[in-house]
């Protein structure tokens, strides 16, 4: 049941403090890399404290929503998938969410970047997917090189696919695939079995530089196919 409006509890001056700071950016129609005012002008507007501003600061720098250092004026800052990413692995680890649930979700983010990507990317994105591929069919089974060229894999499509939030939630899986991308290679005990998933990586690759959105999107399906028996 929802509290009536006097009966909950005030909110904190350093989320009063938090509002303003997003409020003013709004009001201002500020952009990626705009200087804000500093402490003072927002601890005067509000008063409060410039503690109570630096705590403020300090919780949306954290948040990715403006950037601060010593001796700049706090800007702007540009969307930041890591954010969503810390919360991805709370709740992983503390069992709020399964490993099914969030490669379900990827399954289906990734099956329209991939369309998107055919359809969009540019020759140097398209060229960049497919070194990608060739990487990982040239890293002889090294886990951290495979590692490292699967995750670049996935986030080049999603920037291939020219929509920002993709490429960020996309992004966000990062730390989840650190784990799970060696852990999914190690089922894979014959030869047969990792030439297949090498194989999906280079046909998705080869069907987006050719402009071919279904056969794209069948080959990361028959990816995800692969992947999630092994996986989960």
């Amino acid at each position: 049941m929802n509290q009536p409006a006097s009966m909950l509890p005030p909110e904190s001056l350093v989320n009063q403090a938090m509002r303003m700071v997003r409020e003013h950016i709004t009001a201002n129609k500020l952009k990626v890399g705009d200087v804000l005012p500093g402490e003072q002008y927002f601890a005067n507007a509000l008063g409060a404290s410039r503690a109570v501003m630096r705590e403020a600061f300090g919780a949306l720098a954290a948040l990715r929503l403006i950037d601060v250092g010593n001796g700049r004026r706090p800007r702007v800052a540009a969307i930041d998938g890591s954010v969503l990413a810390t919360s991805l692995q709370h709740a992983v680890s503390t069992e709020q969410i399964t490993v099914r649930q969030v490669w379900d979700v990827r399954r289906t983010l990734e099956l329209r970047t991939v369309e998107l990507a055919a359809l969009n990317r540019a020759p140097s994105q398209a060229y960049r997917i497919l070194r990608h591929a060739e990487a990982m069919l040239s890293a002889n089974g090294d886990l951290s090189v495979i590692t490292e060229q699967d995750i670049g894999f996935h986030q080049t499509i999603a920037e291939a696919s020219g929509n920002v939030l993709f490429q960020q939630i996309v992004r966000s899986f990062e730390i989840l695939m650190h784990v799970a991308v060696p852990t999914a290679w190690k089922t894979r005990v014959t030869d047969a079995q990792k030439q297949a998933m090498l194989d999906h990586h280079l046909a998705v690759a080869t069907a987006i530089a050719a402009g071919d959105a279904g056969a794209a999107q069948a080959a990361m399906n028959s990816h995800f196919d692969l992947s999630i028996q092994r996986v989960i």
